[in-house]
């Protein structure tokens, strides 16, 4: 990972800025889906602060012809008039790493308790007093509205960004260009 692009949401007065972000969002994830390299990662620069915002910044990171073929396949098509973005640029010379990854909460009793009887064969009762409502999971994450484009679920997509380190760690990144274990640079 030795260059990186910084996609900046321009302001507009129709659209907020984490509505953008999440049209935004929702096209890389297709773009890198057809990219398919699992060699590209995101952060957001801009996170934090007072509120849970990833913020109107999108960094992503990879190899220059990594990121100069995910540009060419057109994923910023219909964007374009809300964004400003810079050719790959090389990575500085001093940075932290950070992992940037996906957290699932356990934010649904229901579909636990239903998960939990099918594979323990257990009645209602059981799987309620097992997992009672009060178990759901509250994250205080920012996070990307996305739809599911098999089955148009609206979901939340919570992002954690791990505290900074000074070695970097290789791996790959999923689809949405996250990963549990390899890092982006952080500057």
């Amino acid at each position: 990972m030795d260059h990186y692009i910084d996609i900046a949401l321009l302001p507009d007065p129709e659209f907020s800025a984490p509505m953008l972000m999440n049209a935004l969002f929702a096209k890389l994830h297709r773009g890198l889906v057809d990219h398919g390299g699992g060699d590209i990662g995101v952060s957001f620069p801009e996170v934090g602060g007072k509120t849970l915002a990833l913020g109107s910044k999108l960094r992503l990171h990879g190899n220059a012809t990594s990121l100069r073929l995910l540009m060419q396949n057109g994923w910023t098509q219909g964007m374009r008039d809300h964004i400003a973005l810079i050719e790959p640029r090389p990575i500085p010379t001093t940075v932290q790493h950070r992992v940037v990854r996906r957290v699932q909460g356990k934010s649904n009793p229901e579909r636990l308790r239903r998960r939990l009887m099918s594979r323990k064969r257990i009645g209602a009762e059981d799987a309620l007093a097992a997992i009672p409502d009060s178990s759901a999971e509250r994250l205080t994450l920012p996070y990307l509205e996305m739809s599911s484009r098999t089955t148009g679920q609206r979901f939340r997509l919570f992002i954690e960004h791990m505290a900074p380190q000074s070695v970097p760690i290789t791996g790959s990144f999923s689809a949405y260009g996250l990963s549990n274990t390899a890092t982006v640079p952080w500057f």
